[in-house]
């Protein structure tokens, strides 16, 4: 979806705005094949709005446009969570929220846990949004998902935010075990919500 027809994007540098440096290594990865200089908000020393959004849709819109804003430069902004069936759908669009202002994942899985306790239905679910934003005001949406399921204790050292406890459906390991090297993170990107994101993204603005 997006607010107008679907764009092409031919500019050649396009802003990440995120200061997650997991995030820019996965996406970098994923923008390899296209001619594109992919640079983080952090490089730019952007500022990072505050995300008061109820929804994925919104906090990716909040951040794309006001990466757009600060650099003037086309921007995408991704904005994603885990969503934990039997608490609810939680922590969902707060995702980030749960790790406290020092973005501590291991306080945030903990308290995933906590919040589990005892319960015997572990299914979960990722979910991405991206927003594909210019400086006339156009933007482009995608979203991705991936079902799975909670797991304790942590597993692999890989990845970032919740992926050490999320094991992808028909998978033995969870994202923080494939996030290791180069073929892991390739692997995991197969089939990630962000992955599944991105792909429809590029369906949309990038196959030319």
């Amino acid at each position: 979806m997006s607010n107008n027809g679907a764009r092409q994007f031919r500019e050649a540098r396009l802003v990440l705005a995120s200061h997650n440096p997991g995030k820019l290594v996965e996406f970098q990865r994923l923008f390899a094949p296209y001619p594109v200089e992919l640079v983080g908000a952090g490089a730019l020393s952007l500022p990072e709005p505050a995300e008061t959004g109820t929804t994925f849709v919104e906090n990716a819109l909040i951040k794309a446009r006001a990466a757009v804003s600060a650099s003037g430069l086309p921007a995408l902004a991704d904005d994603s969570g885990l969503a934990v069936t039997a608490v609810g759908g939680a922590p969902g669009v707060y995702s980030a929220d749960w790790a406290g202002p020092g973005k501590d994942f291991a306080r945030a899985q903990q308290r995933v846990q906590t919040e589990l306790a005892d319960t015997a239905d572990r299914s979960a679910a990722f979910v991405a949004v991206l927003v594909l934003a210019w400086p006339d005001g156009h933007f482009e949406t995608a979203e991705g998902q991936v079902s799975g399921a909670i797991v304790w204790p942590p597993r692999g050292d890989g990845g970032f935010g919740y992926d050490a406890i999320f094991q992808p459906d028909g998978d033995a390991q969870t994202f923080g075990e494939m996030a290791v090297d180069d073929t892991g993170l390739a692997r995991k990107a197969a089939f990630s919500h962000r992955g599944n994101a991105f792909r429809a993204l590029v369906d949309r603005c990038f196959n030319r």
